[in-house]
C-alpha cells in the first residue's frame, strides 16, 4: 500500500506541479494520523505487509515521525519504505534507522545543481545531496528516482549510472508521466524504457538482474559496479499484469491504479462509522473490480477528471 500523507510539497518539479503550485486539500479533508493508523492496521490483517509513505513531501506534515514510529510497531507490517525529495530528511535519518525503515527512495532528477534548479524551481540541491550522503552512511537501503525527460536531464543518465560504481545504491530511471497538473501536457518526446536501456548499453556492459515478484522495474547491473539500476515503464505500463499495489490519496481515496479514478473513499467510510470488518469487506470488494492494466484504468476515468492532475494529489 502506497499511503500519501500530504499533497503539499516545497519543490515545484515541472513534471509534477505547475510553477505556482496546486490548490491544496483543506486540512480537515485530509486523513488524520489516527485514521491512517486504523486503516493500516485493518488492511494489514487482510495481507498487506508492505507500506510505502509518500506525498507530496511526507516530511512536511507535522507529526509524521510520531506516526512512523507508531505504525512501525504494527505486527503484520513487515516493511516500511519512504519516498522523499530529501530536503527535510537529513536530520531524521538516524531516527528512521532506529525504527527499522527498510528503504528510502530519494527523488533526484539531476546531479547538476543548475539543472536541478531548472527542474525543481527551487535552490535546494545541497540539502538533497547532504541527505543522500547521510543515507549512504546508514543501514537504510537507498534508491534514487530519476524521471527521464527529453531536453531536461538526458545528460544526467551516465553520471547517475556512474554513481553505482563505488556506491551501493540503486538508481531507477522512470518514464515521464502526464501528471503535472496541467491539462493536455502530453508525452510526445518521452523516453520509453527500451530507449533508456539502449542509451545505457551504448556506454556500459549491462547485466540483467532477476526482478522480484510484482516489481515495477526491470533491473540491471553494470559489470563490475557495486550498485544497480532499474527502469520503470511508468508510461508504457508494461508491468501492469503483475502489479499488486493500491494507493491511498491524502484525502483517503483508494486507487487501484495510478491512471484510474478514486474508486472508494476510506475516509468517508470511517467518518460514517464503518466497522473494521466493513472496511475490510469494502477493500476486498473493490479489488475484485480492478482494471486489468493502466490503459483500461485510464479509459474508465470520468471525463471531468482527465489524466493531468498533479502527482502530488495522487501519491506519486
Amino acid at each position: 500500500m502506497r499511503l500519501a500523507v500530504t499533497d503539499r510539497c516545497n519543490l515545484r518539479c515541472f513534471y509534477c506541479m505547475p510553477e505556482n503550485g496546486i490548490k491544496y486539500v483543506n486540512r480537515k479533508d485530509l486523513l488524520s494520523f489516527e485514521e491512517m493508523f486504523r486503516m493500516v492496521s485493518v488492511f494489514s490483517e487482510l495481507g498487506i505487509s508492505k507500506l510505502r509513505i509518500t506525498g507530496g513531501e511526507p516530511f512536511i506534515r507535522k507529526g509524521i515521525m510520531e506516526f512512523l514510529e507508531k505504525v512501525s510497531r504494527i505486527e503484520k507490517i513487515h516493511e516500511i519504505n519512504i519516498t522523499t525529495n530529501g530536503t527535510f530528511t537529513e536530520d531524521k535519518i538516524a531516527d528512521l534507522e532506529k525504527m527499522g525503515i527498510k528503504s528510502i527512495n530519494l527523488s533526484l532528477d539531476s546531479l547538476n545543481k543548475e539543472r536541478f534548479f531548472e527542474i525543481t524551481r527551487r535552490d535546494m540541491f545541497d540539502q538533497v545531496m547532504a541527505t543522500f550522503e547521510e543515507l549512504l552512511a546508514s543501514s537504510i537501503k537507498t534508491k534514487i528516482n530519476m524521471v527521464v525527460m527529453e531536453g531536461r536531464n538526458i545528460e544526467d543518465i551516465y553520471p547517475m549510472l556512474a554513481l553505482t560504481k563505488e556506491k551501493n545504491v540503486s538508481v531507477r530511471f522512470i518514464e515521464e508521466m502526464p501528471f503535472n497538473g496541467t491539462e493536455g501536457q502530453g508525452n510526445n518526446t518521452f523516453w520509453p524504457m527500451k530507449k533508456i536501456l539502449n542509451y545505457a548499453k551504448a556506454k556500459y556492459e549491462i547485466e540483467k538482474l532477476p526482478d522480484p515478484p510484482s516489481s515495477t522495474s526491470q533491473n540491471f547491473k553494470i559489470k563490475g559496479h557495486k550498485g544497480s539500476f532499474g527502469i520503470i515503464a511508468a508510461y508504457t505500463r508494461s508491468f501492469c499484469g503483475t502489479c499488486n499495489r493500491i494507493r491511498i490519496t491524502p484525502k483517503g481515496g483508494l486507487r487501484t491504479c495510478l491512471y484510474g479514478n478514486k474508486v472508494l473513499s476510506i475516509r468517508d467510510l470511517m467518518r460514517e462509522g464503518a466497522s473494521n470488518e466493513e472496511l475490510g469487506n469494502q477493500l476486498i470488494s473493490t479489488l475484485k473490480l480492478r482494471a486489468k492494466d493502466g490503459f483500461e484504468a485510464e479509459k474508465m476515468r470520468d471525463t471531468l477528471n482527465p489524466v493531468s492532475e498533479s502527482m502530488a494529489t495522487i501519491g506519486g
